[in-house]
């Protein structure tokens, strides 16, 4: 059975948004729009720091969606799963992408409730262990010795033991050093650690800032049947503002349907609101990203989708693997009354 700890990143996180004067928290808060009606107050957080893949949040500001559906959202850096869950049931923001497989190994094990996913960001996930060549890093196996750096409650760190059973790796032998999302690459630059967990569409940026070519371990070819990020809310806002959540979700995806057909213009909107935004891997991480959001395998075109079944897949694998405890069911993690529908 996998075991989570409490983890400081997210402690601290979820305080620093506390701190924040009118985050948002209450969703009470209003301003005039164009048209001038009032627009609720909204935070959002990234799924991991501010790169390319989460650009399509400040399209869907720049371009006016969140306005048109009536928000006023302010978009913070997230610090991936174990970070986004606990400020989004704490109230501190509203909405976040997570992980789909962190979150029910999050709930399954009694890491957290409380909250709900209301659409799919990636249809397959993009977790993977990323490193550089150089480090001796080809295969799974060759993991063993060496020295690896996450937040604390990341998916790829907290699916790794389930990861490397399949995987036919000793997890024992893998040495795991905390780390912060945005600083990863530069640890990995810097060589103290081996390698990072990071998603396989982070390949252009870790390559940009290493100045070394990038090998990544995908989970998804070890574990195929996973999804990737969906986007969460609290259960509170989910069954008393319905509405509110279809709206904001229909923003979202808007951006990132955006986002995807005009990559390098997404990649300078995230410039302009991100100063350290390096515009050409930007481009390329949402480039990539894109095979994931709209797979071929995977029939119809609505975004967002999520499939009950799929889900149910999903669960058996991690239950089978020792990391879930078995009767979780896809309703608990998922309001499929909110999700969009193909």
């Amino acid at each position: 059975m996998i075991r989570f700890a409490r983890t400081v990143t997210a402690a601290a996180l979820t305080t620093a948004l506390a701190l924040m004067a009118g985050c948002g928290g209450s969703g009470s808060d209003a301003d005039a729009g164009q048209d001038g009606k009032a627009l609720k107050k909204v935070t959002y957080l990234t799924s991991f720091g501010s790169f390319g893949r989460d650009a399509y949040a400040w399209v869907a500001k720049d371009k006016g969606f969140f306005e048109k559906a009536g928000f006023d959202v302010r978009i913070r850096p997230g610090q991936g799963t174990g970070g986004v869950i606990p400020a989004v049931v704490g109230g501190q923001a509203q909405f976040g992408p997570i992980d789909l497989t962190g979150g029910l190994l999050h709930m399954g094990n009694g890491q957290a409730k409380d909250f709900v996913a209301v659409a799919a960001i990636q249809q397959r996930t993009m977790a993977a262990i990323a490193s550089t060549e150089g480090n001796g890093i080809a295969t799974p196996k060759d993991l063993e010795g060496k020295r690896l750096a996450d937040t604390p409650g990341s998916v790829v760190r907290n699916l790794f033991p389930t990861y490397a059973r399949l995987a036919g790796v000793d997890a024992d032998k893998v040495t795991w050093v905390n780390g912060e999302a945005q600083t990863l690459m530069g640890t990995l630059a810097g060589g103290s650690v081996d390698g990072i967990g990071q998603f396989v569409v982070g390949k252009p940026t870790i390559e940009a800032v290493t100045k070394k070519k990038a090998v990544l371990l995908p989970y998804s070819d070890v574990i195929p049947d996973l999804y990737g990020n969906v986007l969460i809310t609290s259960r509170k806002i989910a069954e008393q503002d319905p509405e509110m959540v279809r709206r904001f979700t229909a923003a979202l995806l808007k951006g990132l349907e955006y986002s995807l057909a005009h990559s390098k213009e997404a990649s300078e909107i995230l410039k302009r609101n991100v100063d350290t935004t390096n515009p050409a891997a930007a481009a390329a991480e949402l480039e990539l990203m894109a095979a994931y959001v709209t797979p071929k395998d995977v029939s119809g075109t609505t975004l967002g989708t999520l499939d009950s079944g799929r889900v149910a897949r999903s669960i058996k694998i991690l239950e089978d693997a020792g990391a879930l405890p078995k009767g979780m069911t896809p309703e608990r993690i998922i309001d499929f009354g909110l999700v969009p529908k193909a």
